[in-house]
């Protein structure tokens, strides 16, 4: 034991130090991402302002040296960031590995990490085990509250980064992985010290800490275990209970096996829980209990919210809430709550309208669009068509929590290309109401939006909207293009307006559709038709195809070739364009690596005049 006194004694001030550094480090990139953030503001404010005074043809082209250098420097980032391999292996497709860009972030944070584990304590001596058996100790602990913030809904490093917490949230899964990792490297070089020296039986009778030590280690390794991907998938409401429960054992664990000098790191991450769980309660208490109701509001109720829910086709349900009467940004998102269908579940869904609706009552309503999984999702699908099936319509209360997100300003771009699959376009189509309504400064110019789906029915809810968006684009001035996919379907949406698309049949083993202008919108080959998110080719349907008045809407049966349909606006474009997508993995991945690659070869911001391209990724995967 007088061996363990020095040891700790020893070799703590150089690993209390190390522990210091890391929020050192971590405080250094907040402040450098608060300032990319000052600069990304200062660059939005010219071209808005060179948009309202009209003094370029082109306002969102870098207008400054300092702006040219940094749109270089962003472009060269976006380059390096956007690409990901995906695994399209049936079964394995949940092992695809994150974009370049985070695995550059990991590999740096690894290299932190690492230098830490073995700075100074690799040396072979007598205290070998115990050095680096303490220096991951203190590693370990250090990364705790790290993890913590980065579950946090209600998160400050978001708040300085200018982002949101499930934009964050893949960081503290690695974080918590890489935690896993230094711990076990912790455990196994003291237990090897004592196998070694044959006492492993009267340490654990003489040092209680351990016995709470390896049941840590072991609630860690379950929440890694639970949190792969296809466990998660079985009962996602189950992961999260137990997750929340194991979250606040370990932590007890923690507290009661490291020394009272490391302690105040499990403070830190008690903090950080309890600072996310008032925010949380705050926003929900004020979005959820009116002491008075607008009077003449239809469905306005001091607890909760009145909300209708309908079941459109077989796989999809609109939950409508009322008098909600807080403001939202397009592309945000909320948790929402049904006791009577779900008590202890609230599940996050994207906004699906960017203003108030119209003809729903004199305040405020927002509608959702669920899928039907299994679960929750499930239950409230059935309600409704139970309902419907009655010739009743289903309301429910309903409490929400948000909105959450930190979306981007979308009328900064000169192009916007929209592309999301079945229900993914509850995130793109609000972006495009938000942009065609806005009584602000907009530097858009033309709009180009494709939505997929395997079934019509799957999107009849957003193509009437699109309709009546074509008509505002028409009055504000904005181009707006719609290319409607649906891939296992002989016929189109419902909709009063059809499609003006011409057919060109070159064969049973290639086909091409080809608008008014004779451009090219898509290609597909192989055997038979496939849905947007499978990569592997085959041969289309009969196209849908007939003339009318409305050209601007082009409708088809087969998969879109997307790369073609996102070179053709940016390469038209004068300034630069924003590519939004929403949809599987498959579709993510293939939108990340065209845009990838069409700046690399168009150069941009490096000489050609190229403008840049910015993605912005929504991805869903239950």
């Amino acid at each position: 034991m007088g061996g363990m006194d020095h040891g700790m004694n020893g070799f703590q001030p150089r690993n209390m130090e190390l522990a210091r550094d890391f929020w050192y480090i971590i405080a250094a990139i907040m402040g450098f991402l608060a300032a990319c953030r000052v600069v990304n503001l200062y660059a939005s404010q010219t071209r808005l302002r060179r948009c309202a005074s009209n003094s370029a043809e082109f306002p969102t082209r870098p207008s400054n040296r300092f702006l040219e250098l940094w749109a270089t420097l962003t472009a060269v980032a976006r380059e390096a960031s956007y690409p990901q391999l995906h695994i399209s292996i049936r079964g394995l497709s949940w092992m695809t590995p994150p974009p370049l860009g985070r695995i550059i972030v990991l590999l740096i944070y690894w290299a932190i990490i690492i230098s830490m584990m073995t700075d100074g304590a690799v040396i072979k001596d007598a205290f070998f085990w115990e050095r680096i058996g303490y220096r991951n100790a203190w590693v370990t602990t250090m990364q705790i509250p790290l993890m913590y913030l980065l579950a946090s809904k209600c998160n400050v490093l978001g708040w300085i980064a200018g982002t949101s917490h499930e934009r964050l949230n893949w960081l503290h899964r690695w974080v918590a992985r890489t935690v896993f990792v230094t711990a076990t490297v912790h455990g196994w070089h003291f237990w090897t010290e004592w196998v070694l020296a044959d006492f492993v039986e009267y340490q654990l009778k003489m040092m209680p800490m351990i016995k709470y030590g390896l049941a840590a280690w072991g609630v860690l390794l379950w929440s890694l275990v639970s949190s792969f991907a296809p466990l998660r998938w079985m009962s996602y409401e189950f992961f999260v209970l137990q997750h929340i429960a194991t979250a606040v054992v370990f932590l007890w664990l923690v507290y009661e096996h490291v020394p009272v000098a490391a302690q105040y790191n499990v403070w830190f991450a008690i903090a950080a829980i309890c600072s996310d769980r008032v925010c949380r309660t705050v926003l929900l208490v004020w979005q959820n209990v009116k002491f008075r109701p607008e009077k003449g509001c239809k469905g306005g109720q001091k607890i909760g919210h009145q909300a209708q829910v309908r079941a459109v086709g077989d796989s999809v349900t609109v939950v409508t809430i009322k008098d909600v009467h807080f403001k939202w940004r397009a592309g945000q998102h909320l948790y929402l709550w049904i006791p009577t269908v779900g008590p202890l579940e609230a599940h996050p869904y994207t906004i699906a309208c960017a203003h108030q609706l119209p003809e729903t009552c004199i305040c405020n309503s927002i509608q959702l669009i669920l899928r039907k999984h299994k679960g929750f999702s499930r239950r409230i699908h059935d309600l409704a068509a139970k309902a419907q099936a009655a010739g009743k319509k289903e309301t429910r209360t309903v409490f929400v929590s948000g909105p959450y997100g930190v979306p981007p300003r979308w009328d900064i771009y000169e192009t916007i290309v929209l592309i999301s699959a079945s229900t993914g376009a509850s995130f793109t189509l609000p972006i495009l109401e938000s942009v065609l309504h806005t009584e602000k400064t907009n530097c858009t110019k033309r709009i180009d939006f494709l939505l997929t789906a395997r079934q019509g029915e799957e999107i009849d809810f957003y193509v009437k909207r699109l309709h009546e968006l074509i008509e505002r684009a028409k009055s504000v001035g904005i181009e707006l293009l719609v290319h409607i996919a649906v891939t296992s379907n002989a016929s189109p949406p419902t909709s009063s307006h059809d499609s003006k698309l011409q057919t060109i049949d070159s064969g049973p083993a290639e086909a091409s559709a080809v608008d008014v202008n004779g451009d090219v919108i898509e290609k597909a080959t192989g055997g038979s038709a496939v849905d947007i998110e499978r990569s592997a080719a085959s041969t289309p349907q009969k196209r849908l195809s007939n003339a009318s008045v409305d050209s601007h809407v082009h409708y088809a049966s087969v998969r879109p070739d997307v790369a073609a349909f996102i070179r053709a606006p940016v390469e038209a474009s004068g300034g630069e364009t924003s590519v939004v997508v929403c949809g599987g993995p498959s579709l993510v991945s293939r939108v990340r690596n065209c845009v990838a690659s069409l700046s690399d070869e168009r150069a941009v911001h490096k000489g050609t005049g190229a403008q840049g391209i910015q993605l912005h990724v929504e991805e869903y995967s239950f």
